[in-house]
C-alpha cells in the first residue's frame, strides 16, 4: 500500500486502508463461500421438500448480497485509485458501502421481528432434527467467515508517539477507533449476526423440542432482530459519521494546534477530517505577525501518522 508524506508542493491521494488488498481478497472469499452455502441449502430444500433449508437458503442470499457490496467497493476503490474525478481519492467507498450494508443489516432484523410475532400469534410445526441441522450447518459457515474477516490489530501499535506522547494507554480504543475500516466492519457484521441467529436458534429449538414450549422459536427470534438492529444503528453511525465528514479526531486537533502555536501564531481555522480508513485531511488558517511560508507550519506537523493531506493558509496580522 502506498505510503503518505506531506510534501510543501504536491498531494498523494491515495487514502487506502493499510490492508486494503488482504481485506478484498478475504471478503471475496467469503461470498464465495456465502453463495455455495445459499445455493447448497436452496437445492437440498428443493430436493427434500424442506421449508426451513429454502428459508435460510434465501435469507443467506440476502447476506451474500451486502457481502458483494463490500467486496465490490474494496474493488473499486483501488481500481479508480488514481481518477482524478475523485477529488480526495476512493478511500470514503468502503464508508459508503459499510452505510448500505447497515441499512441491508437492518431490513434483515425487520423481517425477522415480523416472521417472529407472526409465528407468536400463527404458531406452526417445526421440524426440530432438520431445522437444528440447518442452523449448525450455517453457524458453521458463519464462523468461518468471521475468522477471515477478523480485524487484525497489529497495525495500531507504535501509535503511543502519534501524539506527542499525550494519548495514555487508556486511549488505544480511541486510536483504533479512527483507524478502523468501515466496509470490513460492516462484512463482519453481517456474518456475525447470521452466527449470533444461528446460535440463539439452536438454543430455542433445543428448548422447544424438549420442553415443548413452541414459543420459545420465535420469542428468540424478537431478541435476535433487537441484537441485529442495534450492530445496525452503530455501523449506520460509525460510517455516516465519516461520509458527513465529523470531526475525526478531537485529539489530533489539539496536537496540531499546540504544534502550529508553538511560536508567535495562531490557528484561526483548523478543518479535520476522514478520507479514508487511517487517513485524515487537514485545513488550516494562521495568523502572525511574522507570516512564514506554509511550507515550514508543514513541516511542523511531519511524524504525525494518519496525517495525510494538509492545506495550510497563512495570513498577516493586521493588528
Amino acid at each position: 500500500m502506498h505510503s503518505q508524506s506531506i510534501d510543501p508542493w504536491t498531494h498523494d491521494h491515495v487514502f487506502l486502508g493499510p490492508r486494503h488488498e488482504r481485506n478484498e481478497r478475504r471478503t471475496w472469499f467469503v461470498v464465495a463461500l456465502t453463495l455455495v452455502m445459499m445455493v447448497a441449502e436452496i437445492i437440498a430444500g428443493m430436493l427434500f421438500g424442506s421449508m426451513a433449508l429454502l428459508a435460510d437458503g434465501w435469507h443467506m442470499a440476502t447476506h451474500a448480497a451486502a457481502l458483494g457490496i463490500a467486496a465490490f467497493a474494496y474493488r473499486f476503490a483501488r481500481r479508480h485509485i488514481g481518477n482524478s474525478h475523485f477529488t480526495f481519492g476512493t478511500g470514503k467507498f468502503g464508508d459508503l458501502a459499510a452505510f448500505s450494508s447497515a441499512i441491508i443489516l437492518g431490513i434483515i432484523a425487520i423481517q425477522i421481528a415480523y416472521e417472529s410475532v407472526m409465528r407468536l400469534i400463527s404458531p406452526v410445526p417445526i421440524a426440530f432434527g432438520e431445522a437444528i441441522a440447518v442452523a449448525t450447518l450455517g453457524l458453521a459457515v458463519n464462523l468461518v467467515s468471521a475468522w477471515l474477516l477478523r480485524e487484525s490489530h497489529d497495525h495500531h501499535h507504535g501509535h503511543a508517539q502519534d501524539h506527542d506522547h499525550d494519548e495514555e494507554k487508556g486511549d488505544h480504543h480511541h486510536r483504533h477507533h479512527h483507524h478502523r475500516d468501515n466496509n470490513l466492519r460492516a462484512a463482519y457484521v453481517h456474518v456475525m449476526s447470521d452466527a449470533a441467529t444461528s446460535v440463539l436458534a439452536i438454543a430455542a429449538l433445543l428448548l422447544a423440542m424438549h420442553s415443548g414450549w413452541v414459543w420459545a422459536d420465535p420469542a428468540v427470534g424478537l431478541v435476535g432482530s433487537v441484537l441485529i438492529a442495534g450492530w445496525a444503528v452503530g455501523l449506520i453511525r460509525a460510517a455516516g459519521a465519516v461520509l458527513l465528514d465529523v470531526r475525526a479526531d478531537e485529539k489530533l486537533e489539539n496536537v496540531i494546534r499546540a504544534r502550529l502555536e508553538a511560536g508567535e501564531e495562531r490557528v484561526t481555522d483548523l478543518h479535520l477530517w476522514q478520507v479514508g480508513p487511517g487517513h485524515r485531511a487537514a485545513v488550516i488558517s494562521l495568523v502572525s505577525d511574522h507570516p512564514k511560508e506554509p511550507a515550514v507550519y508543514k513541516r511542523r506537523l511531519r511524524g504525525l501518522k494518519g496525517l495525510s493531506h494538509v492545506t495550510v493558509e497563512v495570513e498577516k496580522c493586521s493588528d
